[in-house]
């Protein structure tokens, strides 16, 4: 399940996405309009976390082009300002919930997972690609039918991330940015030994792995 969080705030952002990204989902950063509505497009996620305060483009222009474009991806608008007044804009221009700030991740989940409900876009079956399949709920996952094999949460995030983009070269700095949150915790070297470790549960031989691949000179890729 993929979430585009579109706010001007990146440390805002950030702990947004990193709490999106702990309840097993996907996040995608914006930090403007013209960049929200391009990853939109290119990034085709399941709902949207969408600031009414935007430079460039403001959040009620964004949703007004997304649902002009006769997009139905649920949006949920975040607001410093509790009038009244702008709230009903948002609704009217299609906005499906709203979320004024200051909010805690608890509460911010809570809508998103009943947004996703509403959409009957709950977090289900398994994600798959090519021999790989992860299982969010149960955090396990299977090759070519195996047996499951249990991950860690970080083992999990890296995995998450590789299927989702499975057939594409990644960055470390994309990695670690979704593994380990917006401060980027974890270093190539920290990075290089969780990718050991994944290798070790999903490669037949670790040392000379076929699905977790290093490209030189970008990153990682799982081959598919």
């Amino acid at each position: 399940m993929k979430i585009l969080v579109v706010d001007d705030d990146l440390e805002l952002a950030g702990l947004v996405a990193f709490s999106l990204r702990q309840a097993g989902y996907l996040a995608v950063e914006a930090p403007d309009g013209p960049s929200a509505l391009e990853k939109f497009g290119a990034e085709a996620p399941d709902l949207v976390i969408l600031d009414v305060n935007l430079p460039r483009l403001d959040g009620f222009e964004v949703l007004r082009r997304i649902r002009g474009g006769g997009s139905a991806t649920p949006v949920l608008m975040l607001t410093v300002l509790a009038a009244e007044e702008d709230q009903i804009r948002g609704l009217d221009l299609g906005a499906d919930d709203y979320l004024a700030k200051p909010f805690s991740p608890r509460t911010l989940l809570a809508r998103v997972r009943a947004l996703l409900r509403r959409a009957g876009l709950e977090k289900g079956g398994p994600m798959i690609a090519g021999a790989i399949s992860l299982d969010p709920e149960m955090q396990t996952t299977s090759v070519a039918g195996a047996p499951p094999v249990r991950l860690t949460s970080l083992e999990f995030r890296l995995l998450q991330l590789l299927v989702a983009n499975a057939g594409r070269p990644l960055t470390p700095e994309k990695i670690t940015t979704h593994v380990w949150g917006w401060r980027g915790s974890g270093d190539r070297q920290i990075l290089k030994q969780l990718v050991h470790r994944l290798r070790q549960k999903i490669e037949h031989d670790s040392a000379k792995p076929e699905l977790l691949q290093t490209v030189s000179g970008v990153g990682y890729l799982l081959k598919v």
